[in-house]
């Protein structure tokens, strides 16, 4: 299962792909236009669906402008057939095109195969608010510059954007990180995250968010 935006000026089509990737238990979020999207929530779907042909912002702007802050799989929608026009949208980073007229089989065949391999590719490495994530060697890195996190603050990091968006309070994240007959107190749990704060701070990066009387989350 995965979470799809879907953008798409022509109802029609968006009413299409939603049902077609439900029968694989995807969940769709459609729009007819890339300037209603909010781009503080891109980062919580898997995968974008884009048609190219669009008043306003068409497709081509609007990849260009997401791909830094996005590391998930973009596929095009589009009747343009044309080489040159394929070569112009790989060169603002989508992953894939699907051509126009397309049958529902075809479309769930690669949403599913992209899902598949991004996936996979995501055991070893995750590229998150601007921080590589080498899951393999736990370590974090920006630029290929890597931050210097112990091993607590290095979990409390993975365990956040495995589970970005969702709320944690000190509790599940101590007893989550430092198992559950860890013995310490989970009021240590706001100390690190103080240093994971401060060490991110030297990059201006800022991603985990106090939310009061709850815990904290990776925005």
């Amino acid at each position: 299962m995965g979470k799809i935006l879907v953008i798409d000026d022509e109802p029609d089509i968006c009413v299409l792909i939603k049902n077609a990737l439900q029968k694989d238990n995807h969940l769709v979020t459609i729009t007819d236009s890339p300037e209603k999207v909010e781009l503080s929530g891109l980062n919580h779907f898997d995968l974008i669906l884009l048609d190219v042909m669009m008043p306003g912002m068409n497709g081509f702007d609007f990849c260009q402008s997401v791909r830094d802050i996005v590391d998930c799989p973009i596929l095009f929608l589009t009747a343009k057939t044309m080489e040159s026009d394929v070569m112009y949208g790989f060169g603002f980073g989508t992953d894939d095109y699907i051509k126009k007229p397309f049958g529902t089989g075809e479309l769930r065949a690669r949403v599913n195969a992209h899902l598949r391999r991004e996936n996979r590719e995501k055991k070893k490495k995750m590229i998150v608010s601007g921080l590589e994530f080498n899951l393999a060697a736990k370590e974090v890195s920006v630029k290929e510059q890597k931050i210097p996190l112990t091993k607590i603050e290095y979990g409390i990091c993975e365990f956040f954007v495995k589970n970005r968006g969702q709320v944690f309070s000190k509790e599940q994240i101590y007893d989550t990180v430092c198992g559950y007959n860890a013995e310490g107190d989970s009021i240590t749990i706001a100390v690190h995250i103080k240093n994971i704060r401060a060490k991110l701070a030297v990059y201006q990066i800022a991603p985990i968010q106090t939310v009061w009387g709850i815990g904290y989350k990776w925005d």
